[in-house]
């Protein structure tokens, strides 16, 4: 069975994604609220629908979760676009795109807390292929959004406030 390396090593930041130290995946993830950054990308196509995954039952966090197309840590010495185009590659083979920034956040709940750097993109649904990293995904209109809260991540459902105006 696949799980989360809680040995992984992440960047600790300050809310101006200024690196101020190094803390594994489970020390972010346990409790401590150590500020740690993550990629978010929104992949539209063209009619507007938004692509999401489906987070494995194996996941640390908000397993079994419809979430952000793409998402994840950054690494202990890698930027924010090393990381958007690593886990974009990782999760959905995709390569080339040109994404746009929406904003930057800090998310927190109950466990832990990201400085997520959030980006959109627009494409053709031909060049999205899920990896076994997830547990697939698909395509929601707008509407069928407004209707799924509850089978979504909470951050997801923040996102949506303005992903979606």
């Amino acid at each position: 069975m696949n799980k989360d390396n809680s040995e992984e090593i992440f960047p600790v930041v300050d809310e101006a994604g200024n690196v101020i130290g190094k803390a594994t995946r489970g020390e972010c993830h346990g409790g401590s609220k150590l500020l740690h950054p993550v990629v978010h990308l929104h992949i539209f196509d063209a009619e507007g629908r938004l692509f999401l995954q489906h987070r494995p039952e194996w996941k640390d966090i908000q397993p079994g979760k419809w979430d952000t197309a793409v998402g994840g840590h950054i690494d202990f010495g890698e930027n924010v676009e090393a990381a958007l185009r690593r886990e974009a590659r990782e999760e959905l083979g995709l390569i080339d795109f040109t994404p746009v920034h929406l904003k930057s956040y800090v998310f927190e709940s109950d466990r832990e807390r990201e400085l997520v750097n959030s980006f959109k993109v627009v494409v053709d649904p031909s060049v999205v292929h899920p990896s076994d990293e997830l547990d697939g995904g698909r395509w929601w209109t707008a509407e069928e959004l407004k209707h799924a809260s509850s089978e979504l991540t909470p951050n997801l459902r923040h996102e949506i406030s303005f992903l979606m105006t």
